[in-house]
């Protein structure tokens, strides 16, 4: 695996490549880069990296600014010292965030990561989780239980579906909250993906019901209208989907 390491610190570039051969002797550092303007250089003149380890802060500006100048094809690991610049990593293709001092346990960690999450960042394999997205059939309505009644619930009405003690639910946009004789896996598949995302095992959510969100210790919290009086959180190795999806990019 061919990798660059973007960081202004000598110190902590030579400790990054040690630590890569030390994991993976296959690794290949190509480049060591310590500002904005060189590595926006080099990824002109040379094939993208297979990963690129880049600090947030270089001397020059934020290292943003390189993937704002050229396309993101690769998967990136972010390092830095805070946890504020989380949600715009997920901008430019961010496949993990290191906070410093990294150790070699979390590098292995994130390298285990791309090596699992490597065929978001194939374009062939994007375009064809793409064009599945787009040709999956998708209802429109859904059978739902009040009490003793039958409700036939339309999907566009629906805030969230969740679980609560192994059973389903979904809850509207005016808060009413009915029960559902399927999984929340089976709900998946039958949804259009355009417009829900499975947030994590026991949510799956209509877009417009997501206010905002945040970062919270690495993971991403969402906040759902409306409101969910528990936590609900977006894992890490789940972000890179949620990004494409809650930008409309897929």
């Amino acid at each position: 695996m061919n990798v660059i390491i973007i960081e202004d610190e000598l110190l902590a570039q030579a400790k990054l490549e040690d630590m890569l051969r030390t994991l993976d002797k296959s690794i290949i550092v190509q480049a060591k880069l310590s500002s904005v303007k060189d590595s926006i250089q080099w990824l002109l003149q040379n094939p993208s990296p297979d990963l690129a380890l880049v600090d947030i802060q270089l001397s020059d500006d934020h290292s943003f600014e390189i993937f704002r100048a050229h396309p993101v094809t690769f998967p990136v690991i972010f390092t830095t010292a805070y946890d504020k610049y989380l949600l715009e990593s997920f901008e430019f293709n961010a496949i993990d965030y290191l906070l410093k001092p990294i150790s070699e346990d979390k590098l292995k960690r994130s390298l285990e990561k791309v090596a699992v999450l490597r065929d978001h960042f194939l374009q062939d394999n994007l375009l064809k989780f793409i064009q599945n997205i787009q040709q999956q059939p998708a209802r429109n309505r859904i059978i739902a239980k009040k009490g003793t009644e039958f409700v036939a619930l339309d999907l566009c009405d629906v805030a969230y579906f969740y679980t609560e003690h192994k059973i389903v639910f979904a809850k509207d946009f005016s808060g009413r909250q009915l029960i559902l004789d399927k999984t929340i896996g089976e709900l998946e598949s039958e949804v259009n993906p355009k417009d829900f995302f499975r947030l994590n095992r026991k949510f799956l959510a209509n877009m417009k019901s997501i206010e905002r969100f945040k970062p919270d210790n690495g993971k991403i919290r969402i906040f759902l209208n409306p409101e969910m009086k528990e936590e609900v959180h977006v894992s890490k190795e789940t972000a890179p989907e949620f990004r494409l999806w809650i930008e409309g990019r897929v």
